[in-house]
């Protein structure tokens, strides 16, 4: 994968044992991109990626990462342990992830390929899906940080023209009730976590947010991402034409916006 990787001489953290016997001599690099969970890379064989995370927060990332590959497009888990901190095992997905420069560098392709990945993630079969109350959480989670005054648009810089926390959660407060479509959510759409093999999608990664919920949840991420990564918004519209727009609704890409300025 394009994930970036530091090599490192000493492992910061303790490992169960079993981790430890299964790393052996194998060459480890720290491929982190957030400060709660940590990753590495294990050079052994055609890879693997171990993430340590606090205790119980990788419990529902195991689950959604075994149920994405029975649906041929997740990581294969080799060990889940929860004890002092959670250790979340995974054999690494063939290809690279979409922030490689052979992706960005053609970004009419990349948001094209992006869609139309999307769309069909959108379009599986979700009966069987694990985690069924993805949207009852994600509006317990924007009520809990509005009342505890975490507000944070600093990501999203026009905040779809948000003022201030009680306007945006006076939209969702309004808005959410049409946040009512089922589909199979990543639930963080975002270029790292999409996996292509020289174009063609491979899988997903880092899918512990997912679950069934509203489309318009991972179509905000993706606009977000290619904006982010891309440094321009020119292809929103080809991503959202690849993906169709006849499941597009831009009023509730708004009120996705507004809650998550809430974390």
């Amino acid at each position: 994968m394009n994930m970036k990787k530091t090599l490192i001489v000493k492992m910061p953290c303790t490992l169960p044992s079993e981790v430890e016997r299964f790393i052996g001599d194998a060459r480890v690099y720290d491929s982190s991109c957030n400060s709660q969970a940590k990753v590495y890379f294990i050079d052994k064989e055609d890879g693997y990626y171990l993430k340590v995370s606090p205790c119980h927060t990788l419990a529902q990332e195991r689950v959604m990462t075994e149920y994405f590959l029975s649906k041929g497009i997740g990581a294969e888990v080799v060990n889940y342990i929860t004890s002092e901190r959670d250790y979340l095992l995974t054999k690494r997905v063939v290809g690279d992830d979409c922030t490689l420069e052979k992706y960005l560098s053609d970004p009419k392709r990349l948001s094209i390929a992006l869609g139309e990945g999307l769309r069909n993630l959108h379009e599986l079969d979700f009966s069987d899906c694990p985690v069924k109350n993805k949207m009852e959480e994600y509006f317990s989670t924007c009520e809990k940080n509005y009342f505890n005054g975490n507000y944070d648009k600093s990501h999203f810089p026009d905040s779809y023209g948000y003022q201030n926390e009680r306007e945006a959660f006076a939209v969702f407060q309004y808005g959410k009730k049409e946040l009512n479509g089922k589909v199979l959510l990543h639930g963080d759409y975002c270029l790292p976590n999409v996996i292509l093999d020289d174009w063609r999608l491979s899988g997903f990664i880092d899918v512990g947010n997912g679950g069934v919920g509203d489309r318009h949840i991972d179509l905000f991420w993706g606009i977000w991402s290619l904006g982010y990564n891309i440094k321009s918004d020119k292809y929103r519209e080809i991503f959202l034409d690849a993906y169709g727009r006849d499941k597009v609704n831009e009023d509730l890409l708004k009120v996705v916006a507004s809650i998550e300025v809430f974390g």
